[in-house]
């Protein structure tokens, strides 16, 4: 069985992910938008990581885990992009939320 057909979101929700990744991939190239790249990719990847233990197992159709591992890898490549990013992030989001 097809990953998003054990999620129960065949075929929409493999279309959004697929569009919701290529945009974190983009703002990740971009030095200015990276901090933001790489929350997204965070939030992606929790998401990727969830579904493998809740729904459809380390283990995807035969895969050994290479795709719960690929998830894992690319969560703490975003971890250290935000770490890196932080002081950027950090002026965003002042620049965002100043009070007036």
């Amino acid at each position: 069985m097809l990953l998003f057909s054990k999620l129960g979101v065949e075929p929409w929700g493999r279309i959004a992910t697929g569009i919701i990744e290529f945009i974190t991939a983009i703002l990740l190239i971009i030095p200015y938008t990276a901090f933001v790249g790489a929350l997204s990719g965070v939030v992606l990847m929790l998401g990727a990581i969830f579904s493998h233990l809740m729904v459809v197992g380390i283990q995807s159709n035969g895969d050994g885990g290479e795709l719960f591992m690929l998830a894992m890898v690319v969560l703490m490549c975003c971890l250290v992009t935000l770490w890196l990013q932080k002081e950027e992030g950090m002026i965003r989001f002042r620049k965002i939320f100043r009070h007036k």
